[in-house]
């Protein structure tokens, strides 16, 4: 099966260069590189022109999450769609080999990699990293909803793959939402019928040092979302698991003596809540 990669940009810098280098690397080629630029200021299409990607300009205006990586996808030739964003990097030589094992098994139909926290990461990114990426491989389908609920979606197109047949047969990302295309494309998937994988050897260093504000754009976003999914609701709500999440990182927090951190995690535990219930009543 071939491999053609996905990756969104704007105003790249070097971490283009980083990724298509680590990317050239690989163990196994894919077929194709395909950047989707939003008209950046920088070097990004040069650059990756160069190194030998096929590059697509879009207006900034007109990005969105799902509609990009759609307009992508259609280019694409592969039999495995990779989507990676412009600020993960792969760890090691064998990132497409362990992401896109369990699609070429015939397993699933889709699988997620690993994010590690970059070194200058806070705490609380850390363990963001550590609980929703874990050390063990995990297979979810429609008869893990009891175990698992509406965690059953969760997906990561930060890295991931998808077969190109069951990412059209679930009528691709969808459009004109804010967030959480990658969650409802898994979601998709799995009412399907089709199982999804993660895949702790497919590592990316990926982390993000959020502003409260930025949190709460985010979970607005996230949110939003949401309300315009409603029928993953019925699955099990996101607050369960946000309380699990709020639980363990308090407990992770103390266990590491990071106590000055603990009044952060208040405010950021506020800033979530208020913008995740806002956007699901109002988005």
């Amino acid at each position: 099966m071939t491999i053609s990669v996905i990756i969104p940009t704007l105003n790249a810098g070097d971490n283009i260069e980083h990724l298509l280098s680590r990317l050239s690397s690989q163990d196994m080629n894919p077929v194709e590189t395909i950047i989707i630029d939003s008209s950046s200021d920088d070097n990004t299409v040069e650059t990756a022109e160069r190194l030998g990607a096929k590059t697509i300009v879009i207006p900034r205006t007109s990005f969105n999450h799902g509609k990009t990586r759609n307009a992508a996808a259609a280019e694409a030739g592969g039999d495995i769609l990779v989507f990676m964003t412009q600020d993960a990097l792969p760890c090691n030589n064998a990132l497409l080999r362990n992401l896109t094992a369990p699609l070429r098994s015939g397993e699933v139909a889709a699988a997620y990699g690993r994010h590690v926290a970059r070194p200058d990461a806070s705490p609380p990114e850390i363990f963001a990293r550590q609980f929703n990426y874990p050390d063990s491989p995990i297979t979810k389908s429609l008869d893990d909803i009891a175990r698992y609920g509406i965690k059953t979606f969760f997906f990561s197109d930060v890295c991931s793959s998808v077969r190109k047949d069951a990412f059209l047969e679930a009528g691709m990302f969808p459009e004109g939402i804010r967030a959480n295309e990658d969650m409802l494309l898994a979601a998709r998937l799995v009412v399907n019928g089709h199982k999804i994988a993660y895949v702790p050897g497919a590592m990316v260093v990926h982390s993000h040092s959020y502003s409260l504000f930025r949190l709460f754009i985010r979970y607005y976003n996230i949110g939003s979302s949401l309300r315009s999914n409603r029928w993953l609701l019925q699955y099990g709500r996101s607050e369960g698991e946000g309380l699990r999440f709020m639980k363990e990182e308090f407990l992770f927090l103390l266990k590491r003596r990071e106590y000055c951190w603990i009044p952060y995690l208040l405010f950021e535990i506020a800033a979530k809540y208020a913008g995740y219930r806002m956007g699901l009543i109002a988005g």
